[in-house]
Protein backbone atom coordinates (compact mmCIF):
# COMPACT_ATOMS: atom_id res chain seq x y z
CA UNK A 1 0.00 0.00 0.00
CA UNK A 2 1.40 2.99 -0.99
CA UNK A 3 1.63 5.88 1.69
CA UNK A 4 -0.81 9.14 0.87
CA UNK A 5 1.41 12.32 1.02
CA UNK A 6 -0.93 14.67 -0.75
CA UNK A 7 -3.82 15.90 -0.64
CA UNK A 8 -6.20 17.84 -2.58
CA UNK A 9 -9.00 20.89 -1.26
CA UNK A 10 -11.48 21.97 -3.38
CA UNK A 11 -11.76 25.61 -2.78
CA UNK A 12 -13.04 27.43 -6.05
CA UNK A 13 -16.60 27.75 -4.75
CA UNK A 14 -18.21 31.15 -5.03
CA UNK A 15 -19.97 31.16 -1.31
CA UNK A 16 -23.40 31.96 -2.63
CA UNK A 17 -24.77 31.31 0.61
CA UNK A 18 -22.92 33.60 2.69
CA UNK A 19 -23.27 36.88 0.29
CA UNK A 20 -22.55 39.41 1.22
CA UNK A 21 -20.04 38.32 3.34
CA UNK A 22 -18.20 36.64 0.70
CA UNK A 23 -19.18 39.63 -2.02
CA UNK A 24 -15.49 40.77 -1.90
CA UNK A 25 -13.93 37.35 0.38
CA UNK A 26 -13.03 33.55 -0.06
CA UNK A 27 -15.75 31.43 2.13
CA UNK A 28 -13.18 29.47 3.36
CA UNK A 29 -11.74 32.22 4.61
CA UNK A 30 -14.56 33.04 7.40
CA UNK A 31 -13.31 32.49 10.89
CA UNK A 32 -14.61 29.55 13.64
CA UNK A 33 -13.37 31.26 16.40
CA UNK A 34 -10.19 32.60 15.10
CA UNK A 35 -9.48 30.88 12.55
CA UNK A 36 -10.45 30.15 8.95
CA UNK A 37 -12.29 27.68 7.63
CA UNK A 38 -9.33 26.61 5.51
CA UNK A 39 -7.02 26.42 7.90
CA UNK A 40 -8.99 24.20 9.78
CA UNK A 41 -8.51 21.38 7.09
CA UNK A 42 -4.80 22.22 6.64
CA UNK A 43 -4.40 22.00 10.27
CA UNK A 44 -6.10 18.30 9.99
CA UNK A 45 -3.99 17.10 6.74
CA UNK A 46 -0.82 18.54 8.39
CA UNK A 47 -1.21 16.13 11.42
CA UNK A 48 -2.09 13.62 9.50
CA UNK A 49 1.15 13.22 7.78
CA UNK A 50 -0.08 14.91 4.82
CA UNK A 51 3.58 16.28 2.89
CA UNK A 52 1.44 18.56 0.08
CA UNK A 53 -1.47 20.16 -0.34
CA UNK A 54 -2.96 21.04 -3.27
CA UNK A 55 -5.69 24.16 -3.37
CA UNK A 56 -7.70 24.49 -6.40
CA UNK A 57 -8.80 28.01 -6.71
CA UNK A 58 -10.95 30.33 -8.83
CA UNK A 59 -11.03 33.69 -9.12
CA UNK A 60 -10.84 36.03 -6.30
CA UNK A 61 -9.43 33.63 -3.60
CA UNK A 62 -5.87 35.14 -3.29
CA UNK A 63 -7.00 36.17 0.69
CA UNK A 64 -6.11 32.12 0.69
CA UNK A 65 -2.81 32.56 -0.99
CA UNK A 66 -2.00 35.54 1.30
CA UNK A 67 -2.68 33.84 4.57
CA UNK A 68 -0.54 30.75 3.82
CA UNK A 69 2.20 33.01 2.85
CA UNK A 70 4.62 35.15 4.53
CA UNK A 71 3.88 38.79 6.08
CA UNK A 72 6.60 40.10 6.48
CA UNK A 73 5.96 43.58 7.11
CA UNK A 74 3.07 41.68 10.61
CA UNK A 75 5.62 39.52 11.68
CA UNK A 76 8.45 41.95 11.96
CA UNK A 77 6.46 44.45 13.70
CA UNK A 78 4.97 41.84 16.31
CA UNK A 79 8.61 40.78 16.88
CA UNK A 80 9.49 44.67 17.85
CA UNK A 81 6.82 45.05 19.70
CA UNK A 82 7.79 41.85 21.64
CA UNK A 83 4.34 39.82 21.21
CA UNK A 84 5.62 36.40 21.07
CA UNK A 85 2.08 34.97 21.25
CA UNK A 86 0.96 37.13 18.30
CA UNK A 87 3.77 36.18 16.27
CA UNK A 88 3.72 32.44 16.52
CA UNK A 89 0.38 32.18 15.47
CA UNK A 90 0.90 34.15 12.54
CA UNK A 91 4.08 32.36 11.70
CA UNK A 92 1.76 28.72 12.23
CA UNK A 93 0.65 29.38 9.02
CA UNK A 94 3.93 29.74 7.31
CA UNK A 95 4.97 26.25 5.24
CA UNK A 96 8.03 25.82 3.30
CA UNK A 97 8.19 26.21 0.08
CA UNK A 98 6.56 23.67 -2.03
CA UNK A 99 4.21 22.50 0.64
CA UNK A 100 1.46 23.91 -0.67
CA UNK A 101 0.76 24.22 -4.96
CA UNK A 102 -2.23 26.24 -6.50
CA UNK A 103 -4.10 25.03 -9.31
CA UNK A 104 -6.87 27.01 -11.08
CA UNK A 105 -10.56 25.87 -11.88
CA UNK A 106 -11.42 28.04 -14.61
CA UNK A 107 -15.24 26.89 -14.36
CA UNK A 108 -17.54 25.34 -11.86
CA UNK A 109 -18.46 22.31 -13.43
CA UNK A 110 -18.37 19.84 -10.40
CA UNK A 111 -16.14 18.28 -7.28
CA UNK A 112 -14.63 15.52 -9.88
CA UNK A 113 -13.84 18.43 -12.22
CA UNK A 114 -11.96 20.10 -9.17
CA UNK A 115 -10.11 17.19 -8.41
CA UNK A 116 -9.38 16.40 -12.19
CA UNK A 117 -7.79 20.05 -12.19
CA UNK A 118 -5.40 18.58 -9.94
CA UNK A 119 -4.38 15.11 -11.78
CA UNK A 120 -0.84 16.50 -12.80
CA UNK A 121 -0.15 17.91 -9.06
CA UNK A 122 -1.43 14.37 -7.66
CA UNK A 123 0.72 12.92 -10.41
CA UNK A 124 0.40 8.81 -10.07
CA UNK A 125 -0.01 8.71 -6.71
CA UNK A 126 -3.20 7.61 -4.40
CA UNK A 127 -4.22 10.96 -2.64
CA UNK A 128 -6.65 12.48 -0.30
CA UNK A 129 -9.30 15.02 -0.55
CA UNK A 130 -10.38 17.23 1.81
CA UNK A 131 -13.69 19.76 1.61
CA UNK A 132 -12.88 22.38 3.41
CA UNK A 133 -16.53 23.19 4.41
CA UNK A 134 -16.99 20.01 6.40
CA UNK A 135 -14.90 20.27 9.59
CA UNK A 136 -14.78 17.98 12.57
CA UNK A 137 -14.25 18.13 16.15
CA UNK A 138 -12.35 15.15 17.74
CA UNK A 139 -9.70 14.41 19.73
CA UNK A 140 -8.10 12.47 16.49
CA UNK A 141 -8.04 14.34 13.20
CA UNK A 142 -10.99 12.66 10.69
CA UNK A 143 -8.01 12.15 8.22
CA UNK A 144 -5.82 10.61 10.39
CA UNK A 145 -8.25 8.01 11.53
CA UNK A 146 -8.98 7.24 7.77
CA UNK A 147 -5.47 6.78 7.17
CA UNK A 148 -4.72 4.42 9.75
CA UNK A 149 -7.81 2.34 8.58
CA UNK A 150 -6.34 3.00 5.26
CA UNK A 151 -2.33 1.70 6.34
CA UNK A 152 -4.17 -1.34 7.68
CA UNK A 153 -5.59 -2.57 4.47
CA UNK A 154 -3.87 -5.76 2.50
CA UNK A 155 -5.25 -4.66 -1.09
CA UNK A 156 -2.79 -2.87 -3.74
CA UNK A 157 -5.20 -0.14 -3.81
CA UNK A 158 -7.74 1.21 -2.55
CA UNK A 159 -10.57 3.71 -1.95
CA UNK A 160 -11.46 5.11 1.55
CA UNK A 161 -14.45 7.43 2.63
CA UNK A 162 -15.24 8.76 5.83
CA UNK A 163 -19.15 8.45 5.78
CA UNK A 164 -22.06 9.55 8.44
CA UNK A 165 -25.44 7.68 8.94
CA UNK A 166 -27.99 10.56 8.06
CA UNK A 167 -32.16 10.56 8.05
CA UNK A 168 -33.35 8.79 5.05
CA UNK A 169 -34.65 12.29 3.74
CA UNK A 170 -31.28 13.82 3.65
CA UNK A 171 -29.76 10.80 0.79
CA UNK A 172 -30.78 13.85 -1.69
CA UNK A 173 -28.04 16.18 -0.26
CA UNK A 174 -25.47 13.60 -0.47
CA UNK A 175 -23.26 10.69 -2.40
CA UNK A 176 -24.41 7.43 -0.86
CA UNK A 177 -22.48 4.22 -0.41
CA UNK A 178 -24.30 0.62 -0.94
CA UNK A 179 -23.20 -1.65 1.18
CA UNK A 180 -22.00 -4.82 0.44
CA UNK A 181 -20.95 -6.32 4.02
CA UNK A 182 -19.99 -4.50 7.31
CA UNK A 183 -16.63 -5.45 9.03
CA UNK A 184 -16.26 -6.99 12.39
CA UNK A 185 -14.87 -3.76 13.68
CA UNK A 186 -18.84 -2.05 13.47
CA UNK A 187 -17.34 1.01 11.92
CA UNK A 188 -16.07 0.30 8.76
CA UNK A 189 -18.04 -1.60 5.70
CA UNK A 190 -17.23 -2.17 2.29
CA UNK A 191 -18.90 -0.70 -0.70
CA UNK A 192 -20.47 -2.26 -4.47
CA UNK A 193 -21.16 1.03 -4.98
CA UNK A 194 -21.69 4.74 -4.46
CA UNK A 195 -24.70 6.95 -6.09
CA UNK A 196 -24.47 11.08 -5.97
CA UNK A 197 -27.48 12.28 -4.22
CA UNK A 198 -30.61 9.83 -4.71
CA UNK A 199 -34.10 10.44 -3.38
CA UNK A 200 -34.68 8.44 -0.06
CA UNK A 201 -36.81 5.64 -2.44
CA UNK A 202 -33.75 5.15 -4.25
CA UNK A 203 -30.94 5.45 -1.79
CA UNK A 204 -29.08 1.93 -1.47
CA UNK A 205 -28.30 2.72 2.19
CA UNK A 206 -28.44 5.89 5.09
CA UNK A 207 -24.72 6.27 4.85
CA UNK A 208 -23.57 9.47 3.27
CA UNK A 209 -20.10 10.61 2.38
CA UNK A 210 -19.21 13.85 3.72
CA UNK A 211 -15.84 15.35 2.43
CA UNK A 212 -12.73 12.98 3.79
CA UNK A 213 -11.86 10.62 0.70
CA UNK A 214 -8.65 8.77 0.41
CA UNK A 215 -8.78 7.56 -3.48
CA UNK A 216 -6.81 4.91 -5.30
CA UNK A 217 -5.29 6.86 -8.60
CA UNK A 218 -7.34 4.85 -10.86
CA UNK A 219 -10.54 7.63 -10.02
CA UNK A 220 -8.44 9.93 -11.75
CA UNK A 221 -9.06 7.78 -15.35
CA UNK A 222 -12.46 8.08 -15.14
CA UNK A 223 -12.33 11.94 -14.89
CA UNK A 224 -10.73 12.12 -17.77
CA UNK A 225 -13.73 11.27 -19.46
CA UNK A 226 -15.62 14.66 -18.44
CA UNK A 227 -18.53 13.11 -18.28
CA UNK A 228 -21.70 14.69 -16.65
CA UNK A 229 -23.87 13.47 -13.79
CA UNK A 230 -26.45 14.30 -11.14
CA UNK A 231 -26.82 18.44 -11.91
CA UNK A 232 -25.04 18.49 -15.30
CA UNK A 233 -21.69 18.73 -13.02
CA UNK A 234 -18.57 16.33 -13.10
CA UNK A 235 -19.01 13.71 -9.84
CA UNK A 236 -16.46 12.54 -8.24
CA UNK A 237 -18.53 9.97 -6.80
CA UNK A 238 -19.16 8.85 -10.43
CA UNK A 239 -15.73 8.12 -11.13
CA UNK A 240 -15.57 6.72 -7.63
CA UNK A 241 -18.14 4.55 -8.85
CA UNK A 242 -16.55 3.42 -11.89
CA UNK A 243 -13.15 2.39 -9.94
CA UNK A 244 -15.38 -0.11 -7.69
CA UNK A 245 -16.59 -1.28 -11.49
CA UNK A 246 -12.83 -1.72 -12.00
CA UNK A 247 -12.41 -3.96 -8.86
CA UNK A 248 -10.97 -1.23 -6.63
CA UNK A 249 -11.66 -1.72 -3.33
CA UNK A 250 -14.02 0.49 -1.76
CA UNK A 251 -14.79 1.53 2.12
CA UNK A 252 -16.80 3.22 3.98
CA UNK A 253 -15.79 4.78 7.50
CA UNK A 254 -17.48 6.06 10.36
CA UNK A 255 -14.86 9.02 11.95
CA UNK A 256 -15.35 10.00 15.69
CA UNK A 257 -16.13 13.55 16.49
CA UNK A 258 -18.78 15.68 15.15
CA UNK A 259 -18.90 16.95 11.94
CA UNK A 260 -20.58 21.04 10.94
CA UNK A 261 -20.92 21.64 7.73
CA UNK A 262 -19.87 25.25 7.21
CA UNK A 263 -21.30 25.52 3.78
CA UNK A 264 -24.26 26.48 5.11
CA UNK A 265 -25.04 29.47 8.02
CA UNK A 266 -26.69 27.00 10.00
CA UNK A 267 -23.75 25.10 10.23
CA UNK A 268 -21.41 27.25 10.13
CA UNK A 269 -22.92 29.25 13.55
CA UNK A 270 -23.33 25.72 15.33
CA UNK A 271 -19.58 24.87 14.40
CA UNK A 272 -18.75 28.82 16.38
CA UNK A 273 -20.63 27.87 19.34
CA UNK A 274 -19.02 23.97 19.67
CA UNK A 275 -15.44 25.33 19.19
CA UNK A 276 -15.33 28.08 21.25
CA UNK A 277 -17.23 26.13 24.23
CA UNK A 278 -14.31 23.66 23.72
CA UNK A 279 -11.87 26.67 24.39
CA UNK A 280 -10.32 26.68 27.33
CA UNK A 281 -10.03 30.11 27.39
CA UNK A 282 -13.18 31.44 26.37
CA UNK A 283 -15.27 28.01 26.52
CA UNK A 284 -16.10 28.70 30.64
CA UNK A 285 -17.20 32.32 30.31
CA UNK A 286 -19.26 31.45 27.07
CA UNK A 287 -21.65 28.71 28.40
CA UNK A 288 -23.35 30.50 31.60
CA UNK A 289 -23.81 33.88 28.14
CA UNK A 290 -25.08 31.34 25.94
CA UNK A 291 -26.99 29.71 28.67
CA UNK A 292 -28.80 33.10 29.31
CA UNK A 293 -29.12 34.02 25.90
CA UNK A 294 -32.11 30.83 25.74
CA UNK A 295 -33.29 31.21 28.57
CA UNK A 296 -34.12 35.22 27.38
CA UNK A 297 -35.16 33.43 24.37
CA UNK A 298 -37.75 31.11 25.59
CA UNK A 299 -38.91 33.65 27.76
Amino acid sequence: MRRIRKAVLPVAGLGTRFLPATKAMPKEMLTVVDRPVIQHAVQEALASGIEQLIFVTGRGKTAIEDHFDHAFELEATLAARGKTDALQTVEATNFPPGTIAYVRQQEPLGLGHAVWCARHVIGDEPFAVLLPDDIILGDQPCLAQLLEVYNGLDAPGANLIGVEGVEPEMTRKFGVLDIDHWHEDGVSFTAKGIVEKPEPEDAPSNMAVFGRYILDNSVLKHLDRQESGAGGEIQLTDAIDASIRDGVETLGHLCEGRRFDCGSKEGFVLANVAYALNDGVIGPGLKPAIKALVDDERS
